[in-house]
């Protein structure tokens, strides 16, 4: 059995304003820079392979955190929200004639106007994640993130989330041949120098 740790990217400039990210390449901002620079991937996660998205904010991450440079995938780069990357998600959702929804009504199916519907982001994701050899580190998106969590939880985009996904964790999922097993909770980083 294989295990998967999933980390989020630290914040950027449009993240914070609440704009849709995609597949713009958006660098972090200095306080995730800073914030980032304090953190150290647990002990036991010191020697996995390293992974990342090859988008800056995931790469850099990757480096703040793990102190080494990732293996970049470009099955690991974010949902294609299409015609509405950089617009902000509050205005789409205000506009009922937008087709904006929230996660628990997509579906599998969903699409932004020109974008990727997650079944295509998990058909993109699912033959890099079962070629996995051993365990494994992922500095990626919150919508890689929950490709992976929603098919290890055995969740369809319908009703309530069963999982929430915070920055500065990681999420682990043990890979048993063609099975995602979610660990319960989260494992948190911990600060430089700690025990």
């Amino acid at each position: 059995m294989i295990r998967l740790a999933l980390l989020r990217h630290g914040h950027t400039a449009w993240n914070r304003a609440g704009r849709i990210q995609g597949c713009s390449d958006i660098p972090l901002d200095d306080a995730a820079r800073a914030e980032l620079g304090s953190y150290t991937l647990p002990e036991d996660w010191r020697h996995a392979e390293l992974w990342s998205s090859p988008l800056m904010r995931a790469t850099e991450t990757a480096q703040l955190v793990a102190r080494r440079c990732p293996r970049t995938a470009p099955e690991l780069i974010e949902m294609n929200w299409g015609d509405w990357e950089g617009l902000y998600g509050l205005d789409l959702k205000a506009d009922p004639d937008s087709g904006f929804c929230d996660i628990e009504d997509w579906g599998w199916n969903y699409r932004p106007p020109g974008g990727e519907s997650p079944a295509e982001v998990w058909s993109r994701i699912e033959p890099w994640l079962y070629a996995l050899k051993r365990d494994a580190v992922a500095v990626c998106h919150i919508g890689i993130m929950r490709m992976i969590l929603a098919r290890a939880h055995g969740w369809d985009f319908d009703g309530p989330v069963p999982f929430r996904i915070k920055r500065n964790r990681l999420f682990v999922v043990e890979v048993d041949r063609q099975n995602l097993h979610p660990w319960p909770d989260p494992v948190r980083l911990p600060r430089k120098g700690s025990s």
